[in-house]
């Protein structure tokens, strides 16, 4: 179990975004009708992860009555993230907010974005590897898909000033095919919310990707890039509504319209990721996008991931490159069919792993947890499979010869809280995972 202060931080935070699901008129967003009390102004606690690190992370725990928002819609969230007066604002989500729309809310499709003559199925015929080959798309489809994509961009991408605290009030706040950019900002909380299917409409085409050419998307759920002290804590992130599963396939290969659920780059640093549920995603959790980003990554990086759930994930939870990354207290439920791994090991990167618990099918070796991507080593200890103590390290090294991993990452975490045992993770995480939860 939690300590009791964070039991009590919980409850009171729950009991507040409770109240305020009642009383919070969802007028424009301008200042909420009552300023929050105290407890959904909290900040980090002390020693929470690499984000409590220099100084912590209060996010908009300053904020006065006149930046304090509620929002309904993407209108609304727009001009309550306008941070140019630099001021700590507190933005609280109510109900779904659908980023794929106009001015006026009027839902935008697919067929609203696409401009200058993009056609999917012109595209399809225009770069056919049987006829186009393997160089990169080029000419009057691949511009317009371009052109198409930006329009697209402009709807869904919404940036996160400094000083900010994003929160959803009660259980069902959403935020459906948006991507919030926290970008060269500083002190930064999201919570409590569920963000669903950042669906990019325009996926390109790279023959080059892979063997045999692959999708690419944009717009992860939430990307933290070259900002530092940022808290995630109690949201869901999921594909939703459109499952990889349920997508054609073109060219051989699926049409991938999802990117990352949450990615850290580009001189990101001193970031906690607590208590979140990541679902039925592929690509969920990048640390560090680039091994030759050494000049803005190196040094940076801090992430700290506990107490999450990760379920029905393909691969990337977390991939790592560069930075110094505590993984403790998860639970990993692996997919029956079409697991790839959790953790990989890239560039640079320090790992570490410890009391994390594992559910695998019958049919997931252990020894594909980790993945070697270039990286040298990683501090494996006291994890978990089945509920039994399992050397994931030594089954790596055992069942993939070619791929040896050292087992010393270099460093040692201190930022923690509290650590539970690796057998009781499940039981304590599971139910109070994710958003609506706090």
């Amino acid at each position: 179990m939690r300590t009791p202060r964070c039991h009590a931080r919980v409850a009171s935070l729950a009991s507040v975004l409770c109240c305020a699901a009642l009383v919070l008129a969802a007028g424009p967003a301008t200042a909420a009708p009552a300023a929050p009390t105290a407890p959904v102004r909290g900040t980090l606690p002390a020693g929470d992860g690499w984000a409590s690190a220099d100084g912590g992370t209060t996010g908009g725990a300053k904020a006065d009555k006149a930046h304090t928002f509620t929002v309904t819609n993407r209108a609304q969230l727009a001009k309550a993230l306008d941070g140019s007066d630099g001021s700590p604002r507190i933005i609280y989500v109510k109900g779904t907010i659908d980023a794929n729309t106009d001015a006026a809310g009027k839902p935008l499709s697919c067929a609203d974005y696409a401009t200058d003559g993009y056609r999917l199925d012109a595209y399809l015929t225009a770069y056919d590897p049987a006829t186009w080959g393997d160089a990169q798309p080029s000419g009057p489809q691949e511009d317009a898909r371009a052109a198409s994509a930006a329009l697209q961009a402009k709807r869904v991408k919404l940036a996160v000033p400094s000083h900010t605290t994003i929160v959803g009030v009660g259980r069902d706040a959403r935020l459906l095919g948006a991507s919030l950019q926290v970008t060269g900002a500083d002190n930064v909380i999201v919570r409590n919310l569920t963000f669903e299917d950042a669906f990019d409409c325009f996926p390109a085409w790279d023959p080059t990707d892979g063997a045999d050419g692959a999708w690419n998307s944009e717009y992860d759920n939430l990307v933290v890039y070259g900002s530092t002290h940022v808290w995630v804590d109690h949201n869901t992130f999921t594909d939703g509504r459109r499952p990889d599963s349920a997508q054609p396939r073109y060219y051989g290969q699926l049409y991938q319209q999802h990117d990352g659920e949450l990615d850290v780059v580009r001189g990101a640093d001193l970031v906690t990721a607590s208590w979140n549920l990541f679902a039925d995603h592929d690509k969920t959790l990048m640390i560090g996008n680039s091994d030759s980003a050494s000049a803005t990554d190196r040094g940076k990086l801090r992430v700290t991931l506990h107490h999450n759930v990760f379920k029905n994930i393909v691969e990337r939870a977390p991939r790592v490159r560069f930075g110094k990354v505590d993984v403790y207290n998860n639970h990993y439920i692996a997919p029956a069919a079409g697991y790839a791994y959790s953790w990989g090991v890239g560039v640079e990167s320090q790992l570490y792993a410890e009391a994390n618990a594992f559910t695998l099918p019958g049919a997931v070796d252990p020894a594909k947890v980790i993945k070697k991507w270039k990286g040298t080593a990683l501090t494996e200890k006291n994890n978990y499979v089945g509920g039994k103590p399992a050397g994931l390290l030594a089954a790596h090294n055992a069942g993939v010869p070619d791929e040896q991993l050292g087992d010393d990452a270099g460093w040692t975490p201190t930022l923690r809280t509290r650590v539970d045992a690796p057998g009781a993770v499940p039981g304590i995480v599971d139910g109070r995972a994710g958003a609506g939860r706090l």
